[in-house]
């Protein structure tokens, strides 16, 4: 073998690779990431205490999950328009039409809940493709397209209801929205001060934390297996035991009351199943492409138009879902329900590390700030604060902070460069 001359033109070894670091990578505390669920912890932590620890009793934590599942349905939708740098403002007028059209559709009608399930959401996705081609293809800013629908589907509302709510939905609906998953091994004994809770349950989520644990140390073992820099190990174990124990005290505390809703499973599916999709799937990276940089998305072959579209048809259908469970939770389709679920949507995902300016977001951080605005209501109520100004002063704050907090963050980090 030859050796290669050096840049002195002296002859020696040929100079060796980059040599692989497995070392532990030095940890970074990213306030910007981290600082949604730092929130949260306090958050959680001022009202327990001024509530004397009723916030967090089984029941109470099985309403704020039931009360609030429809906003985080949205939540989901809406911060995947957000991080493509769109907005859509229609979202609770839609709520508002999709409950109406199944209402007419398993009342009126007395079509099979099934059908009628999957026809409100195709109804959904009809009014995504509507916004979406008016947005995507034709150009016009999403603010006025969705503005303009929160009018035009409120319209529709009231054209299909007219003044009047209809119901009773059946009873599989309302078991989505207000139901719970039924016992079926017993009751698992936890001492005279927490009495009892469903083992079903208490298995299901060993199960889930089981399977979480496996998917780190799977992550965590394929970077070291391809020589990639790794958290310390006392950061793994905390980033696996803190989520662990958090799950398995709400499902406990769930299985101590009435069981785990049947909306939360929902939930997980739709959260699990989503942030597949951004993190993994081609075009979660494509989303985050789009409004990061459009014109650098669009030069490296992104379908932009297609992108955009498709989001706002997946807005619709969670729209429709969420309608569904807000009406079955009513059980009554209302001409004005819905009513400024838009901005609760829009401040889940802001308040949960979205930018204003688009390509930034996750599924769970809009999860995160949709349960924190539910904590604030929920436990203002609890204090008594019951008058709507008290409690809209606190989330405008809050709002108002997050969104700043955004602002100052990239500012820093500019700075930095």
């Amino acid at each position: 073998m030859t050796a290669a001359p050096s840049s002195t033109g002296v002859v020696g070894k040929a100079p060796a690779g980059p040599k692989a670091d497995t070392a532990p990578r030095k940890v970074n505390f990213d306030l910007k990431q981290s600082g949604i669920y730092i929130a949260f912890a306090i958050t959680i932590l001022v009202f327990t205490v001024l509530t004397e620890g009723v916030l967090l009793s089984p029941q109470n934590l099985s309403n704020i999950i039931v009360q609030q599942s429809y906003i985080l349905v949205l939540a989901i939708g809406m911060v995947l328009i957000i991080i493509a740098g769109h907005i859509d403002l229609s979202v609770g007028s839609v709520v508002a039409a999709a409950g109406a059209f199944a209402a007419v559709m398993m009342v009126n009608w007395d079509l099979p809940w099934p059908v009628a399930v999957i026809a409100t959401l195709v109804f959904g996705a009809i009014i995504g493709a509507w916004q979406g081609y008016w947005v995507a293809y034709f150009g016009i800013p999403a603010f006025i397209v969705t503005l303009a629908g929160m009018l035009l589907f409120r319209a529709v509302t009231y054209w299909i209801l007219g003044n009047q709510g209809i119901g009773p939905f059946p009873d599989e609906i309302r078991t989505l929205a207000n139901g719970f998953i039924p016992g079926f091994l017993g009751n698992i004994g936890l001492g005279e001060t927490l009495g009892g809770a469903d083992l079903f349950s208490v298995i299901v989520g060993l199960l889930v934390v089981a399977g979480m644990t496996f998917a780190q140390y799977r992550s965590r073992a394929a970077r070291i297996r391809y020589s990639q820099a790794v958290d310390p190990t006392w950061l793994f174990l905390a980033k696996v035991i803190v989520p662990a124990v958090i799950v398995m005290f709400l499902v406990v505390q769930l299985a101590r009351f009435r069981n785990v809703p049947w909306v939360l499973v929902l939930l997980a599916v739709l959260v699990v199943g989503y942030t597949l999709v951004t993190d993994k799937a081609v075009f979660g990276r494509q989303i985050y492409a789009v409004g990061g940089n459009l014109q650098a998305a669009t030069l490296s072959g992104v379908k932009v138009k297609s992108v955009v579209f498709w989001l706002f048809v997946n807005m619709g259908v969670l729209s429709a879902l969420a309608g569904l469970i807000f009406a079955g939770r009513l059980n009554l389709a209302g001409p004005t329900a819905g009513n400024s679920f838009e901005l609760d949507a829009i401040a889940a995902a802001f308040i949960g590390g979205a930018a204003v300016q688009g390509g930034v977001g996750r599924v769970v951080g809009a999860i995160t700030g949709g349960l924190i605005m539910a904590v604030i209501n929920n436990g203002m109520g609890l204090m008594g604060a019951t008058k709507p100004q008290q409690v809209m002063l606190v989330k405008g704050l809050v709002l108002l902070g997050a969104v700043a907090f955004d602002v100052w963050s990239k500012r820093r980090a500019a700075g930095a460069k």
